[in-house]
């Protein structure tokens, strides 16, 4: 509790230091230092945190701000690699007092366009509580999600509520995310995400382009029960390589759905740089995999 009270405190701090890159490095510093036990090297930065701190801050390419709108970028998704890979968007406003909920199917999905957590499942329209959706997707709408970790490209998007076709898998209750870790255009190593529910810790398992499960974990332990290689997953990394084309590091974020694949968004900053691998020796390794520009 007092650690929470603590990372709190920081993020009350760092609404006044901000104002340019340097008050940013500052503040990304006194962050590092607390969360990951240890001091962020700026100038010569090895680790895969390390650099993506370095990135936050020295490659803000006006571009990444639409790529991380989850509205937008459905539309660079679709030039690239076609309409049919978009799950359909069912309507996109700028409040939530805007949707008529009756236009919109029993099964949905609301999101905010601007953010991570803004989120709300709807499996039955019926058994709907709109008071409590509300209430988080307006505390969502008012959040800049930049300030607390300095993901550069969230800082000018404009806050909106989008709708989507609600999904499933062949699970039968839940979407697994197949996440593709791509450096330069070559995606080198990818996760999924299971048991993704509130009764249940979620998983992640790392492997590599070969389907070979990897021996380390990042923020989740590893599931318990075999995993499976996906259907067409040479296709999902081809998908994520032309996505992610000409961009230093990005992860692509895929849904394998009965054998279809759907886009699911383009992060530049994994758990924002702030989250240990275990063993360290994987930080490192991924980090080898950054080529950081020779300018910043």
């Amino acid at each position: 509790m007092f650690e929470k009270i603590q990372l709190y405190m920081i993020y009350l701090l760092g609404r006044f230091i901000k104002g340019d890159v340097e008050k940013d490095k500052k503040y990304l510093k006194i962050l590092y230092k607390f969360i990951m036990k240890k001091e962020c090297d700026f100038d010569s930065p090895k680790t895969y945190n390390e650099k993506l701190q370095y990135l936050k801050l020295y490659n803000r390419n006006p571009l990444y701000t639409k790529l991380v709108d989850k509205f937008e970028v459905k539309e660079y998704v679709k030039k690239i690699i076609g309409e049919e890979y978009i799950i359909p968007t069912l309507g996109v406003w700028d409040s939530f007092d805007e949707i008529n909920f009756e236009e919109l199917p029993e099964q949905f999905v609301l999101k905010c366009t601007h953010d991570s957590g803004g989120l709300v499942i709807v499996t039955d329209k019926s058994k709907f509580d709109k008071k409590k959706a509300k209430r988080k997707i307006e505390h969502c709408l008012k959040r800049n999600y930049f300030y607390n970790n300095r993901e550069w490209p969230y800082k000018d998007i404009k806050p909106r509520i989008i709708a989507e076709k609600y999904m499933v898998d062949e699970s039968g209750y839940e979407l697994k995310d197949y996440k593709f870790f791509c450096f330069d255009g070559k995606a080198k190593s990818m996760f999924i995400a299971t048991d993704r529910s509130a009764d249940t810790e979620t998983c992640f398992d790392f492997y590599d382009m070969d389907f070979n499960h990897l021996p380390f974990t990042n923020g989740h332990p590893n599931a318990t029960k075999l995993i499976n290689k996906p259907d067409k997953f040479e296709e999902m990394i081809k998908i994520s390589e032309l996505l992610s084309k000409d961009l230093i590091h990005a992860r692509v974020d895929l849904y394998n759905i009965n054998g279809k694949i759907y886009f699911g968004e383009i992060t530049f900053f994994h758990w924002s740089g702030l989250v240990p691998f275990v063993p360290e020796e994987w930080d490192y390794k991924f980090g080898e995999w950054i080529q950081l520009p020779k300018e910043k």
